[in-house]
């Protein structure tokens, strides 16, 4: 049976409408991805926060009574609580209260599946939980567990604070050491030289669907929030032999919690040396404006502003004929991918943002040499290649990383000197 759910937010003046509704939106899809169903919404316009209940009093009996009302078995709030606000809530509403981002951590307790995630998820949530220990006795002892309750973070108000922290140092020692683990196959990847993009965008954007459709990976996809958080990367062949790898990442949401982001940090260091970052938008969003600068925002956060840039607005067969707003440039393209068409038009895109990254040769290959440049096709772009029947020589295009570039005028300038 559903969890009945009561969710809670405040509009304060320096937030507009539309993002109030997204707001609104986003919590409610939390909710439902944990597996809960919601029965009430309060939401209260307040210049500042209520120092003991973060609402207002009156507020507060009216979540009491819409509760008893609908025997309600949990209120979620959009604003952080202090353990002070939670402890207060939870003592005059009658049952249990979380805010949104122990539900975030809920859901992540849900989703990890690797060792690396579930530790993850692990730490973050014993470090939300320690100065909550007193507030939370009433959630942390629901002997059905339940939103709020999950995973790693499902500890007995009993557990002393001492062995709580011990279990912190513990997951910090073994998270360095797998972090270790991703860092070499991380400097693997980097030293085979393929061309790597990282997908980057909001949760439930498509990401998952995206790399399914060009590299046929058989990875998670599903309509719900955080339906990725280990990051994954698929490799997939061009048919003149050039290799591609993908990397996804968790999706983010608006006023992601610091806590989260410091939780998956190692998704997120996956794409930072990547050679074309994908960020994907779901074009059927009203809200894919603030979405993109969600997403810009992170961006610019890891440092990442120089890396080439495709803004790849998927879901347009959801669109339902209204118009997009949206028009295509040489950094923006609208997809559905779900269409073949659109994935192959993608590929394109892509390596026409390889093509501007990457450094053109034009080359007369006698066929003694041509395999020893046909070998290399892996990594090497081949963007063209014929044979010269009267000169007896291929005439070579080929598209070179920089580093490979600045290998092969060294070794040019070496055969030079000799």
């Amino acid at each position: 049976m559903l969890e009945q759910v009561i969710i809670v937010n405040i509009q304060y003046p320096t937030t507009a409408d539309e993002l109030f509704a997204m707001q609104q939106e986003e919590l409610g899809a939390l909710v439902e991805t944990a597996g809960g169903e919601i029965v009430g919404r309060i939401t209260q316009k307040r210049e500042r926060p209520d120092a003991k209940w973060l609402i207002g009093k009156g507020k507060v009996t009216e979540i009491k009574q819409l509760a008893d009302a609908y025997e309600a078995d949990l209120v979620v709030f959009y604003d952080s609580l202090s353990p002070s606000q939670n402890r207060e809530l939870q003592d005059a509403i009658g049952i249990s209260v979380i805010d949104r981002v122990q539900l975030i951590l809920d859901i992540f307790a849900l989703r990890a599946t690797s060792k690396e995630g579930k530790l993850q998820v692990a730490l973050a949530q014993n470090q939300y939980l320690l100065p909550r220990l007193q507030g939370l006795g009433n959630v942390l002892s629901r002997l059905g567990g339940g939103i709020g309750t999950r995973g790693p973070g499902e500890t007995k108000l009993e557990q002393d604070r001492r062995v709580l922290r011990k279990q912190i140092q513990d997951i910090k020692r073994e998270l360095a050491t797998v972090s270790q683990e991703r860092a070499l196959n991380r400097k693997k990847r980097q030293q085979s030289h393929l061309f790597q993009v990282g997908l980057f965008g909001y949760t439930n954007a498509g990401k998952s669907t995206i790399i399914n459709g060009l590299a046929n990976a058989e990875t998670y996809e599903e309509n719900e929030l955080f339906a990725t958080l280990t990051p994954l990367t698929r490799t997939y062949t061009l048919p003149n032999q050039f290799e591609i790898a993908l990397t996804d990442t968790v999706g983010f949401i608006q006023d992601l919690p610091p806590m989260v982001i410091d939780a998956f940090h190692s998704t997120l260091e996956e794409s930072q040396d990547v050679d074309l970052l994908l960020i994907v938008i779901d074009a059927s969003s009203p809200y894919k404006d603030h979405q993109r600068a969600v997403v810009q925002s992170v961006i610019e956060q890891l440092q990442m502003n120089a890396i080439p840039t495709l803004v790849v607005y998927n879901k347009k067969d959801q669109i339902a004929g209204e118009r997009l707003g949206v028009f295509e440039d040489e950094d923006t393209f609208i997809m559905s991918a779900y269409d073949e068409a659109d994935l192959k038009r993608l590929n394109q895109r892509i390596i026409a943002k390889l093509k501007t990254s990457y450094v053109p040769l034009h080359l007369e290959v006698s066929g003694q040499d041509i395999n020893d440049w046909l070998k290399h096709a892996d990594r090497w772009y081949i963007d063209q290649l014929t044979f010269d029947e009267e000169q007896e020589h291929y005439e070579l295009t080929v598209f070179l990383s920089p580093a490979d570039y600045e290998r092969y005028y060294q070794q040019q300038k070496s055969d030079v000197e000799e």
